[in-house]
Formats: C-alpha cells, structure tokens, sequence
C-alpha cells in the first residue's frame, strides 16, 4: 500500500527522499527508499516531475518540514508492508456478522453449559470458538489499520499541499494557516451565501419541484434544505462541497440527485431515507465508500459513483437494489464485487473499467437481463473470467481489453446475443489472436465449437459412469447442465452441418 504518485504526488515525492528506517537490519527490507542510484539517472515514476511544477520542493528547509509531517505515514506503511494485503471488505463484513452472532448467542451457550453434564466436551467447545473469534478480530484490525493508514495519505497530502503554498507565499515561511481563507475568498463565501439563502426561500415560497444549483461554487449546503419536502429534482453538480447535511433525509420525494463533481469525501448515513430515489449522481467527488444505507434507496434506478476513491461497494448492495439497471462505478479502486451483485437481476449495464478488479465472484452469471459489461482496464489484476459468464445470455457488449486474460471460458460460447467484444490487449491464447482478429462471429463461433468438444467429451465420461454405476448420472447440474440444454436447442443451427450428425444423439437430448 506504497502511496500512488497519481493519487498523492507530492507525499510519494517527499517519502522516496526519507532515509530509510531499516537500513541497519537488512538491505532487502529497505521500505523507506530504493537502492541509491546515480543522481543524473531518470526515474520513470511521474511525481519527480514535480521538482518542474514545484519548484520549492528543492528547498532543504521545507523539505524538512515536509519529512516531519509524514513521519507517521511512513511508520505506519512499514508495519502495513510487514502485515501484508488488506483483506477483503466482504470478508469483513461476514467477520463482524459472524462475531455479532457469536456474542449474540453467548447467553444461551452458558446456560446451556451450567446444565450439561460433559464439561470436558463444552470445554472445547469453548477454546474453539474461542480461536475461531480472534481470527476473526484479528482480520477486522488488520482492515481496520489498512483504512486509517489510506486516511493518513490523504490527510498526509492535503498538510504536504498547505506547507507548499505556505512556503510560496511567504518564501521560506513554511507556517500554515489551517483556517486559510483570506478576505477576498470570505467575501466571495458570502455572496454565494446570500444567492443560496435566496433561492431556498423562493423554493419554500412557491414549493419548487427542481433546484439547479450547479456551478455556484457552493462551499456548503444549508441545514434548511431539509426542509424542501415538495421537491423531485436537486442539482448540485461542479461546487466544492466537501459534505451533504444529513437534513437531506428530509427530501422525503426526491427523486433525482446529482452531486457530481464536488469534494465529497462521504454521503451521510441519513442518504438511505431517500426513499423515491432513482438517479444518484455522486461522481468525480472523493468518495472512499458508500453507505450501508444506500442499499435502502430501493427505488434507486441509476446510480453513478465513477471517478472516486471506492475501494469496495457495500456488501449487501445487490440484495436490495434489485429494481437498479444501470451502475456505473469506473475509475475506482475496487478489488472485487460483492458475491450479493449477482441479485441485481433488473440491471442492465454494468461499468467497472479502470478498477483493481483481481476476480468476478461466480454470481455475476444470475444478471439475466445484462445488456452492457466493460471491465476493461484492470490491467494486471484481472486474470479470468468466471465460467458463469456464459449465464449472460442478453449479453450484447462486453468490453475486457487491457487486462491479463489468458482464455476465455469454454461457456463464452453461449453468448450468442453478443453483438460487441472488445479482448484488445490481452495475452489470449484461447482464442487465438487470428480468430479475435476476425470479429465477434468469429469468436463465438470458435468458443462455441470448443464448448461443444468439452461437452461431448463430458457425454461420454458420463455414459461411461452410468454404465459402470448402473445408471444415475451426474445430478450436479451447473453450467455443464445449463450447457448442455442450450446445445440441444440451438448447437445445430448455429455450428452449420458439422453438427448434422449430433443433433439426433439421444445423449445430447437429456441434461448431464
């Protein structure tokens, strides 16, 4: 979790020039800084251009100034690269379910203690459950410390921001004023003040359906707005609001929302009484989560959290936002989807480019009525692809370029709505580059024909067992069942004569 120069440059700048804090022990543990290298040496790392646009970042005072500011940051990043990866947020979640049964049913274990006969039995019982609670408090801490340490970096560069412009304006001054607001920007406040107090009241007076307060350059929003009952419409789009007051419960039939392009570093809890909402715009702000209370917004239809900080979406996200078609969450930091988004059956585009998407969780595959999927830009960190893709059957555009797939899943095959593929940069073996080269027909048609060889190769291992076994076959079902069905309605049709000989198979017209 090293700071992203693209995310905190002048941090990143600042902790690559710190000594290290490991030196003496081991040259391979040098957290703080890389192996020296020959000064004239470029790096390819963006934020020594800084030294460009900065120039003041070359003063030995405020670079001082700004190695004591973060000399927590690095404390903290050298015990988090000894702790390892940040767990998984859904896996938290089911941590602290899991701890809040445990403590919830320990009245009921103790009793039923003091009335058992084998204390050696419930002795271990306890030790085990015992275990199994620290693991789980152990795993909760160590997120718990990966969430304050990614507060820390940012909190770290906003004070790194202030000491530079305090160093500009007043040479090698390096004070800064944490209230910073000169008389001319006051006044400025105070203007935007006025035109918004006036606007309420006109709202309050004639019961306004839709405000459009986009572009004032809002630093805040009243309290008062709570009290707007009557309205549908609120536009607060391109200002600086760094917050939502949780008066917005109030908008009791809002039905559209749009705070993009803000400085929003959270929604208020109070943003899940917005019962009528179906459109929340809450892009380009600085959102490191959402909610767990946007999941009641159940009447939510669209929802734009793009160009932010996520690192997760709530885990129960997908159990009740099932009437939600559209979700737009690219240019994030997300790790996974939740395993619940796979209960968003009314949705129908789905946009996670430019992630850190490592996995889909298999679930994906229940978005029956999927239309749109771009998880492209994932780069290193999406590898595969689930077999229950294949379940998207009113898949139409799927977009996975620039990531590291290496073949597609045999059940590609059955996508057979697929209009648009985009597997650009990508090290494909299967299909091959010149089938992918030949268009999205091509593609199918040649994962079609490998699905049909998995499948009859799975046909005759299944005689074989029914034979050997005196009937039964395979009763797992899954996407080899799924598979099989869909080969039996439309193989021959869509695969040409090839196939004429399978169709009147009677073991291609039963499911596996």
């Amino acid at each position: 979790m090293d700071p992203n120069p693209k995310n905190f440059p002048i941090l990143s700048y600042v902790m690559a020039k710190l000594p290290s804090v490991s030196r003496s022990q081991s040259p391979e543990f040098d957290i703080e800084q890389p192996p020296p290298t020959a000064p004239s040496t470029s790096e390819p790392e963006p934020y020594f251009e800084l030294t460009e646009r900065m120039p003041y970042l070359s003063d030995p005072e405020l670079l001082a100034s700004m190695r004591a500011a973060v000399d927590d940051v690095s404390r903290t990043r050298s015990v988090l690269k000894t702790l390892g990866e940040c767990p998984d947020h859904e896996f938290v979640d089911i941590a602290r379910s899991r701890l809040a049964e445990m403590d919830k049913s320990l009245s009921n274990q103790l009793e039923e203690v003091s009335l058992s006969d084998n204390d050696a039995e419930e002795d271990d019982k306890r030790k085990e459950e015992e275990r199994e609670k620290q693991s789980f408090k152990a795993v909760i801490s160590l997120y718990e410390m990966h969430q304050s340490y990614e507060k820390m970096l940012s909190e770290a560069e906003k004070r790194l921001e202030k000491l530079y412009d305090a160093a500009k304006k007043g040479g090698k001054s390096v004070a800064v004023d944490d209230q910073g607001c000169s008389s001319e920007s006051t006044g400025v406040e105070d203007d935007v003040q006025d035109e918004v107090v006036a606007i309420l009241n006109d709202a309050l007076t004639n019961e306004l359906a839709r405000i459009d307060l986009s572009e004032r350059r809002l630093p805040f929003l009243p309290e008062a707005f709570g009290k707007l009952r009557m309205l549908v419409s609120l536009k607060i789009s391109s200002n600086q609001l760094q917050a939502i007051p949780d008066s917005i419960a109030g908008l009791e039939n809002l039905e559209e929302l749009n705070a993009s392009s803000n400085l929003l570093e959270s929604l208020p809890d109070s943003i899940g009484l917005l019962l009528n909402l179906k459109t929340l715009d809450v892009s380009s702000n600085k959102l490191m989560s959402l909610p767990d209370s946007i999941c009641h917004c159940r009447s939510l239809l669209e929802l734009d959290a793009s160009f932010n900080k996520l690192t997760y979406l709530p885990t129960n996200i997908g159990y009740q936002l099932t009437n939600l078609k559209r979700l737009s969450v690219p240019l994030n930091k997300l790790r996974s989807l939740p395993t619940s988004i796979g209960e968003m059956t009314s949705l129908q585009f789905l946009d996670a480019h430019f992630n850190e998407l490592k996995t889909l969780p298999p679930s994906i595959g229940r978005l029956s009525n999927l239309e749109i999927l771009n998880l492209s830009g994932n780069f290193s960190d999406l590898t595969t692809l689930p077999h229950t893709i294949g379940d998207l059957t009113n898949l139409k555009e799927l977009d996975v370029s620039n990531n590291q797939i290496h073949e597609l899943p045999v059940t590609f095959g059955r996508l057979l709505n697929l209009v648009m593929v985009n597997l650009e940069e990508n090290p494909l073996v299967v299909p091959p580059k010149e089938v992918v080269s030949e268009g999205v027909e091509a593609v199918k048609r040649f994962m079609g024909e490998r699905l049909l060889e998995v499948l009859l190769e799975e046909e005759e291992k299944s005689k074989a067992g029914e034979i050997g076994q005196g009937g039964g076959g395979d009763g797992g079902g899954g996407w080899l069942t799924r598979s099989t069905s869909w080969l039996s309605n439309v193989v021959g049709g869509y695969l040409g004569n090839a196939n004429t000989k399978i169709q009147d198979d009677p073991y291609l017209n039963q499911q596996l």
